[in-house]
């Protein structure tokens, strides 16, 4: 083992990419039309067992447990359920509405590895590919094995390379600096977070090369900045922004004229209010309109507008995530227009992760393996709620859901603006939709 030298890690980026012109392009993109309505009936729902649905989320927002919902239940490429309940802003008064603006979070990550995945199909890298071939900074990383007996960190050479496939898997070495370890307290002492990083460049190749491996590549599933990782190599294979390349080739094409990078200031009124818990059974506000939080905390939604990253930023309503999601249960084509071949979205929904590899719980428990960007289900029994083997989807910070089930032909989509992810509502939902199917 070999310590860590002193190096520095507060060397700020000397720039924000301005991304004007791509905000331009979001707001005035080719507006598609929404996905077809239709009655349950017509698409095999059971009207009543949607009723219990409806006031099951009600009874979320009387109990000011959360202030708003939307829920949206497609199914055969036809919305057959889309209702709002409670308040966009509770202080202005403001109702929700079906086409309320939502901050994604995480839920932005999907749509980072389809935009990769564009670049795949262009056979522009393979999967085991090492990210030092595209990203020379990263040649030098080493794995974090403890500290000596001077309380200096040490560190080895890693048994393999992280790949991109690693990136796409979150199998690379990489972390969130969410933890507890000595890494993740490096991560969050040396700026590689969403609210102070300056760029998506910045901490892809200037910060996180910096950073040790929390572990040896491929041997363990840790959450992570490996969105960005991708997001950045967006960049480098298609010679544009990221931001700039998503509005290109997903957004645009799809006709999701209502996904937006950040809060930009011309639509900001139909954005939701952020809520968290306030101590006292109740909720308080923590993210406004204006896309500031109050004094005390840290960090603005606002600020992806212009620094757009991987793994968190996009905003949108729930008809236009629907337009994604369903693009991808229709095995890459919605409405014509094909963003991934049929065998590139199962490559993007197959389990990757090896055997003995845990997905955020002990391996085998939960019933979910990993795939690029997306959660799989292959066990239901072992998960503990209704649902179909081969299921996918994702989640945001804000109690934000997505279940895609190409064996139902089924887009369902939880949208709500409560930190931090309440999985208790999204259990009873998902439970709530797969009750609802008949036929």
């Amino acid at each position: 083992m070999t310590p860590i030298f002193s190096r520095s890690f507060n060397n700020a980026g000397r720039g924000v990419i301005a991304l004007a012109f791509v905000l331009m392009a979001s707001i005035t993109a080719v507006q598609a039309r929404d996905l077809p309505g239709s009655s349950p009936e017509q698409v095999g729902l059971a009207p009543a067992r949607l009723t219990a649905l409806d006031a099951a989320m009600q009874a979320e927002v009387d109990a000011k447990r959360k202030a708003g919902i939307v829920v949206l239940i497609a199914r055969h490429g036809k919305v057959a359920h889309h209702r709002a309940y409670g308040m966009a802003n509770i202080e202005a008064g403001k109702p929700m509405q079906p086409d309320s603006l939502f901050r994604l979070y995480s839920m932005t990550k999907p749509v980072t590895s389809v935009a990769l995945l564009t670049l795949y199909e262009q056979g522009k890298f393979q999967l085991s590919d090492s990210l030092e071939q595209y990203i020379p900074a990263l040649q030098d990383l080493q794995v974090y094995t403890g500290e000596n007996a001077y309380g200096n960190m040490e560190a080895e050479i890693p048994k393999r390379k992280p790949t991109i496939e690693d990136a796409f898997r979150h199998t690379a070495g990489f972390t969130y600096g969410l933890g507890q370890s000595s890494v993740d307290f490096m991560y969050q002492q040396n700026g590689i977070s969403y609210d102070t990083a300056l760029s998506l460049r910045e901490m892809v190749t200037e910060k996180l090369p910096m950073m040790p491996l929390l572990y040896h590549p491929g041997e363990q599933w840790v959450y992570s900045v490996s969105h960005d990782v991708q997001a950045y190599l967006v960049e480098y294979f298609s010679g544009m922004s990221y931001a700039e390349y998503v509005q290109k080739t997903i957004l645009n094409p799809l006709g999701m004229s209502a996904t937006f990078f950040g809060v930009p200031d011309k639509i900001v009124d139909r954005y939701t209010a952020n809520y968290g818990p306030d101590g006292q059974g109740g909720l308080k506000q923590i993210e406004g309109q204006d896309g500031k939080r109050p004094a005390g905390e840290t960090g603005s939604y606002q600020r992806y507008t212009t620094i757009p990253f991987g793994g968190s930023g996009l905003s949108a309503t729930a008809m236009d995530y629907a337009k994604f999601a369903q693009m991808l249960v229709n095995g890459g084509e919605l409405n014509g227009v094909r963003i991934l071949k049929p065998e590139t979205v199962k490559l993007m929904t197959t389990n990757h992760l090896p055997a003995g590899i845990g997905y955020l719980q002990p391996p085998s428990a939960g019933g979910n393996g990993y795939g690029f960007g997306v959660s799989v289900l292959v066990d239901v029994a072992a998960s503990g709620n209704l649902g179909s083997v081969g299921q996918f989807g994702w989640a945001g910070a804000a109690s934000t859901f997505v279940i895609m089930d190409p064996k139902q032909d089924m887009v369902a989509i939880l949208l709500t603006q409560y930190m931090p992810s309440d999985v208790n509502i999204r259990d009873l939902w998902q439970r709530l939709v797969y009750e609802a199917i008949v036929e």
